[in-house]
């Protein structure tokens, strides 16, 4: 009898301490959800879903995950999934995706499944809790799209976001330019790369990286590079203040802090930093396995390469953006 009660008092205390931890783990999704700042959440879907997950890019072509509306139409207007769920499934695919989890089944099979990645704490909660909300870019492409897969008559449920009229800040600014560019570099490399594959993109990084950086700095009226401490093109390579910051990006995503733009006054100019991080289309050209074919452009393009061995959500470089504080003020 001793035993079998000792055993009860043990399987009690273990169903309590579970249950304290699944309701401290509810409590803790809730205060993130609860009161969270949509522009906030707008911008980190922005900054980290829209390379891919882009709602400008054509149906067919310079693509490689579906829109964000689409996530959202296919878990909550067709699943039916409340808050709570929504925020939840998204949560759990994006920690370890799976094919079994995946329930956009056709954009596995066009794309593929979607990387792992590594994202600060909380932002995947509120950046679920504002697709739910509210109202999120949609490609004028899309209803037709989702219509024509037997949902009729569909209109984007949610809230429309109303944008107060602020006063930007210099990372505010600074973090516009670093994504616009990057938003044209990536589309242009997408293409390339669903067009003629890698060895194609090679040749767009090799002849028009820099260029189209180069435009989008005459664009904003600032001096737009990407740097490395592992740099490919030579004029990519860092300097003694941004290896600085690179080491200090690279120790907050080990961390898995919330990473922010840096931003430095110097006299009438604003110095921003911002990291760029690995993915799995970069892998092609940057990781471990790279096929010997493209290894061997590579070397022939840039006999000094540095930029290899890397695995997704690694820091390969940042962005080194200059402008001048008087036009923005």
């Amino acid at each position: 009898m001793k035993i079998i009660s000792f055993l009860i008092t043990i399987l009690f205390l273990t169903s309590c301490q579970n249950g304290k931890k699944e309701y401290q783990k509810v409590e803790e999704q809730n205060a993130i959800t609860s009161n969270f700042d949509p522009l906030e959440a707008k911008k980190l879907m922005e900054t980290h879903c829209y390379l891919c997950h882009s709602p400008t890019a054509d149906e067919n072509q310079g693509r490689i995950a579906p829109p964000m509306v689409a996530i959202k139409a296919r878990y909550i207007d067709r699943e039916g999934y409340n808050k709570a769920e929504f925020i939840e499934n998204v949560k759990a695919f994006v920690a370890h995706p799976t094919e079994e989890k995946a329930l956009m089944y056709g954009a596995v099979k066009k794309h593929g499944l979607m990387p792992k990645q590594v994202f600060p704490e909380g932002s995947i909660e509120k950046i679920a809790a504002f697709m739910y909300d509210y109202q999120i870019e949609e490609p004028e492409w899309f209803k037709a799209h989702w219509e024509g897969h037997g949902n009729k008559n569909w209109t984007q449920s949610g809230k429309k976001l109303e944008e107060m009229e602020t006063t930007k800040t210099y990372a505010d600014i600074g973090l516009d330019y670093a994504l616009g560019t990057k938003k044209v570099l990536g589309k242009n490399l997408m293409e390339a790369i669903q067009q003629k594959g890698t060895m194609k993109a090679l040749t767009f990084c090799n002849h028009q990286a820099i260029p189209l950086t180069d435009s989008m700095s005459t664009q904003f009226n600032a001096t737009i590079k990407r740097v490395s401490d592992k740099n490919r093109n030579p004029n990519n390579k860092a300097n003694a203040e941004e290896l600085k910051y690179i080491a200090q990006f690279k120790k907050e995503l080990a961390e898995k802090k919330e990473i922010k733009p840096i931003t430095l006054e110097k006299e009438d100019k604003i110095q921003f930093y911002y990291p760029i991080e690995t993915n799995t289309m970069c892998l092609q050209c940057h990781g471990k396995q790279i096929k010997p074919e493209v290894q061997r452009q590579i070397l022939k393009l840039y006999p000094s390469d540095l930029a290899v061995g890397y695995i997704e959500n690694e820091i390969r470089g940042i962005w080194s953006i200059t402008f001048e504080k008087k036009k923005h003020e």
